[in-house]
């Protein structure tokens, strides 16, 4: 039985979805620990036998809480059996969807101490009607420049659910 962290960081929450669904898949009899980043202690760490990070792309790069993250605790990381997802719009795009060419995961490791064992990169969802004003006018003029969907009525899903 191996003992499995799920740690994400999420900015409107679908890649908590997407770590809900990774969580569902794994089968008994494993332990699976779901957490966001801010809740995982370096003291807990040592006790997980795999670690899965998943993080969130928001105008071009991940929160700086999941680099420090990875930073702090590269040592740790590279010790076990581990994995990292982003999740990104520009994913919906078939030249972006792979960990090789999606800009914003290399840019990423670019930055990180860590060397993830295994990468993914999943594209997400724009739910223009629960952004903020302004983020609804930003991400509504970066999809119109990337030749994105931009009626900001509505919710658009990407996500591959069986690549997941």
């Amino acid at each position: 039985m191996a003992n499995i962290l799920i740690a994400y960081s999420t900015t409107d929450g679908h890649t908590l979805e997407i770590c809900q669904r990774i969580q569902q898949t794994i089968k008994s009899p494993h332990q699976v620990t779901l957490l966001p980043i801010a809740d995982c202690s370096a003291n807990d760490l040592p006790s997980f036998d795999t670690i899965v990070i998943g993080a969130s792309i928001r105008y071009g790069k991940h929160q700086p809480r999941v680099t420090a993250f990875v930073n702090q605790n590269a040592h740790i990381l590279d010790s076990k059996a581990n994995a990292f997802f982003s999740v990104n719009v520009v994913a919906r795009k078939p030249e972006k969807n792979t960990p090789a060419t999606n800009p914003y995961l290399q840019r990423f490791l670019k930055q990180i101490l860590w060397k993830p064992k295994h990468l993914a990169v999943f594209a997400g969802k724009l739910n223009y009607p629960s952004y903020r004003f302004i983020d609804r006018i930003m991400i509504r003029m970066i999809m119109w420049i990337t030749h994105g969907p931009t009626d900001t009525n509505k919710v658009y899903e990407f996500t591959d659910w069986k690549q997941v």
